[in-house]
């Protein structure tokens, strides 16, 4: 379910010709009671939300959770001897922040991209979709079916309580995001449950730092292996690469930089029970995002900050068919070289999560929802951290 809910692969099919059409997608609605107990000094990077300009540290709000509403159309044929497809979708927000009930955020298009190959030598993917790094992590991550950290507004934004167009799940609490990328991938053939995939994506991937540019793709990829049985499971690994140059008019030292991350993972199930645990580190990969938080100037040098962190996760399943679940969470951020103490004392050293989380199927198709998060962000100086806790009630519906 959590792989198709972020995939979007089985909803309504409608045969059309020598075209089988898919529509598919969610609706999910959760109503968020956010309290923001501390909010001493400041975390640049942090996850937590902080107290508004009145100081008030409660705040509601009717939201997505991590997944937004989502409507998908795909498409595919045999022509050939190729098997040949396409996915476009969109996501609109279910909430509004304005007096006249107006959309506070502009949908998002995550996906446009199409496929082609064949079950003999595997396939090939050219367009808009999730990252290839990072993504197992996302995908099996409870908070999928929830809400997650940042209930009420962007990372370390103010409480205000509504607006947002996602939650935040275990984003930047255990894993960084793999985002939506263009990319051209290849995905190997499954054998016996063996799988890789390899691609290149687009180079602007989080690095939004003055007088930086990429001058080359990024590199991605991942290797997996699963297994079915009385004991069945997956582990995976993934990794990126990119290339960071500073202009030589404002750094002239140190001109390119290097951002790599890899992780690895395990999911196994056994009976009624799961059990998910997740590790990644980076070079001069940042927080949350891939390269966020991460570069600096150093004098006439540029610097990143490196990564890591990971998640474990534990659930049961009740003979009513509720899932129960627990996670903890935790993304750290290295000081950058060269730095004192002082200039880094504000800049996250950690954000964690703690969730526990109900998820009861009503139908094969709609979920009720009950999550409990606690988000905290810990700045590398004394004093300078946020905390937030939530508890949020919802469905989401599948279709």
């Amino acid at each position: 379910m959590l792989a198709a809910s972020a995939s979007a692969q089985a909803g309504i099919t409608i045969p059309a010709g020598d075209w089988t059409l898919d529509v598919n997608g969610n609706v999910n609605v959760y109503v968020t009671s956010n309290s923001t107990d501390r909010a001493n000094g400041t975390v640049t990077g942090g996850v937590a939300s902080v107290r508004d300009a009145n100081n008030e540290s409660r705040s509601y709000g009717i939201n997505t959770g991590l997944l937004p509403a989502w409507l998908g159309f795909s498409g595919k044929t045999r022509s050939n001897d190729l098997d040949v497809g396409f996915t476009i979708s969109v996501q609109p927000g279910v909430s509004d922040n304005g007096a006249a009930g107006s959309a506070a955020t502009t949908p998002e298009w995550r996906q446009a991209f199409l496929t082609f190959g064949d079950a003999s030598w595997g396939s090939i993917k050219m367009g808009k979709d999730l990252g290839i790094f990072a993504s197992d992590a996302i995908l099996n991550d409870m908070t999928l079916l929830g809400v997650g950290s940042a209930p009420s507004g962007a990372p370390g934004g103010v409480n205000v309580g509504s607006g947002s167009t996602t939650s935040y799940g275990g984003i930047g609490t255990g894993y960084i995001y793999a985002a939506w990328k263009g990319q051209v991938a290849y995905t190997s053939p499954n054998w016996n449950g063996f799988q890789f995939t390899a691609g290149v994506t687009n180079p602007n991937q989080g690095f939004d730092v003055a007088a930086v540019s990429q001058d080359r793709l990024g590199l991605e990829g991942k290797a997996s292996y699963a297994w079915t049985g009385d004991v069945s499971g997956k582990v995976w690994v993934s990794g990126a690469s990119y290339k960071v140059t500073a202009l030589e008019s404002t750094y002239t030292a140190d001109n390119d930089i290097r951002v790599t991350a890899i992780d690895i993972g395990a999911n196994v199930n056994v009976g009624d029970f799961g059990l998910t645990a997740y590790y990644y580190d980076t070079n001069n990969g940042g927080t949350t995002v891939l390269g966020g938080t991460s570069f600096v100037a150093v004098g006439n040098k540029l610097k990143g900050r490196d990564s890591d962190g990971g998640y474990v996760q534990a659930t049961y399943t009740l003979p009513t068919k509720t899932k129960l679940g627990v996670a903890y969470g935790v993304s750290n951020l290295d000081k950058a070289s060269g730095r004192t103490a002082a200039q880094e004392a504000t800049i996250v050293d950690k954000n964690d999560r703690i969730t526990i989380g109900a998820y009861h199927p009503l139908t094969k198709n709609l979920n009720l929802v009950a999550e409990y998060n606690k988000i905290e962000s810990e700045g590398h100086g004394s004093g300078n951290n946020t905390e937030n806790k939530s508890v949020s009630l919802g469905a989401i519906l599948f279709f």
